[in-house]
């Protein structure tokens, strides 16, 4: 499994792969297309030979990090893909100078929540009816980016070893 920076040819093929993930909430060819031009953005994804696998990004504004998305195919669930793409995004986001990490999941999401929770995230508050157009609430959540938040003893890897790990695969 490689991991990689999303490039402009590979947005028709996230496209499926949203519907894929995320049903009738998927992005849009043209929503990805705006997302991935948007300044302060960072996308990576996990490929194999028979394509990709999953991807995630965050936006970091100079403040926090807010994390956008994750997804993985489902013929690549239960791997670990989305615990390892999710800790490289927290470890660039802390490389690019984020000492906290955001994000929103819909509270039905369990899985999403269980991964979110293992990383030591916390629920801030919730957005009534914020999933449209089903009207779900969501949590939103954050964890401080640093060694002492991100722990090998809470089953994740610290914040010094995630950068290794980034380096070893550019």
């Amino acid at each position: 499994m490689k991991l990689r920076h999303i490039e402009a040819d590979d947005i028709v093929s996230l496209a499926e792969l949203e519907k894929e993930v995320f049903g009738a909430d998927a992005w849009t060819v043209g929503m990805l297309q705006q997302e991935f031009n948007a300044p302060a953005r960072t996308y990576l994804l996990y490929e194999d030979a028979d394509g990709i696998a999953a991807y995630g990004g965050f936006w970091y504004d100079g403040q926090d990090a807010e994390l956008m998305t994750i997804g993985v195919s489902q013929n690549f669930r239960r791997q670990g893909l989305a615990r390892q793409l999710l800790a490289q995004l927290i470890a660039r986001a802390g490389s690019q100078g984020a000492k906290r990490m955001l994000l929103e999941v819909r509270v039905d999401n369990e899985p999403a929540l269980n991964l979110y929770s293992s990383f030591g995230f916390q629920r801030l508050g919730l957005r009534k009816r914020y999933y449209q157009p089903e009207g779900i609430d969501a949590y939103t959540m954050a964890v401080n980016i640093g060694a002492s938040d991100i722990s090998p003893e809470s089953g994740n890897e610290s914040a010094t070893h995630m950068n290794a790990v980034i380096n070893e695969q550019e």
